[in-house]
């Protein structure tokens, strides 16, 4: 049996190969996110989710350095990222349509669950969701 990790919370890196930097910084900019000076340069960028998660964007031959393979379809993982409410799922999705995004799947309520998912501009599959959990 595998024992917890233990100790101070740990950051979290996802790393993304995209195209074209500038334009996905456009795109997640207009989605409301800021990325971190002290993580970008012309090859890369931080952006961040919350003051433990990131989504390192790289471009394409800089993310090869990484993993010594070429770079992977973009429906090799779906990110998911909560939200507040359903208007928050809606307003995000809507906001990464209208800022160059695409469709991917149509909205799903299913009990205390709603989400939403839109492809970013380099295909990427992201999906927003919002549990209604009882707290406690």
């Amino acid at each position: 049996m595998s024992r917890p990790l233990t100790g101070p919370p740990r950051k979290v890196f996802v790393s993304l190969p995209v195209k074209d930097l500038d334009r996905s910084v456009r795109f997640f900019t207009g989605l409301g996110f800021a990325f971190s000076a002290q993580l970008t340069d012309d090859r890369a960028t931080a952006m961040v989710v919350n003051d433990d998660a990131f989504v390192m964007l790289l471009v394409e031959d800089f993310f090869t350095t990484f993993t010594g393979k070429p770079v992977p379809t973009p429906d090799e993982v779906v990110i998911g990222l909560s939200a507040g409410s359903p208007a928050e799922v809606d307003d995000l999705v809507q906001r990464a349509l209208a800022s160059g995004g695409s469709t991917s799947q149509d909205p799903i309520a299913d009990g205390p669950m709603y989400g939403w998912s839109f492809r970013d501009p380099d295909g990427h599959h992201w999906e927003l969701i919002h549990m209604d959990l009882p707290v406690g």
